[in-house]
Formats: C-alpha cells, sequence, structure tokens
C-alpha cells in the first residue's frame, strides 16, 4: 500500500487515503494517516472531494517543489 501510495499524485493519494480509511471504519482516519505520514486532514479532505459529483479540475497536477520531489 506504501509503495503505491508513494507513486500516486497528491489528489490521488487524498483519494485513496480517503477510500482506505472508510473500508476500515471506525478509527480508520487516524489509522491511514498514521500509515501513510499524512494529516488527518487530508484524509478528510480526500473524503469530502469524493463526495462531490465531478472534478472541478480533472487535469490540474501540481508541479515538483523546490527540492525536487513530487
Amino acid at each position: 500500500m506504501q509503495r503505491l501510495f508513494a507513486r500516486l499524485s497528491e489528489k490521488d493519494k487524498r483519494s485513496y487515503a480517503a477510500i482506505e480509511s472508510v473500508k476500515l471504519g471506525h478509527g480508520g482516519i487516524e489509522y491511514v494517516s498514521g500509515l501513510f505520514g499524512i494529516d488527518p486532514k487530508t484524509v478528510r479532505r480526500g473524503l469530502s472531494e469524493l463526495d462531490v459529483a465531478e472534478d472541478p479540475a480533472p487535469n490540474r497536477i501540481r508541479k515538483k517543489g523546490a527540492d525536487g520531489k513530487a
């Protein structure tokens, strides 16, 4: 799971984390955020994005940061 997560875009990481947290049920957000080393707010944002019927920016992908990592 962690190897797949590392290859995803930022938006896809949020979605994947959100889906995995839903599968776990109670305590899933905290577990998944710890597993992937992300803020629980990021997982919650992914959950809210999944509730939206259509992606408002489907082709938008952030450029690499100053440190060269995506």
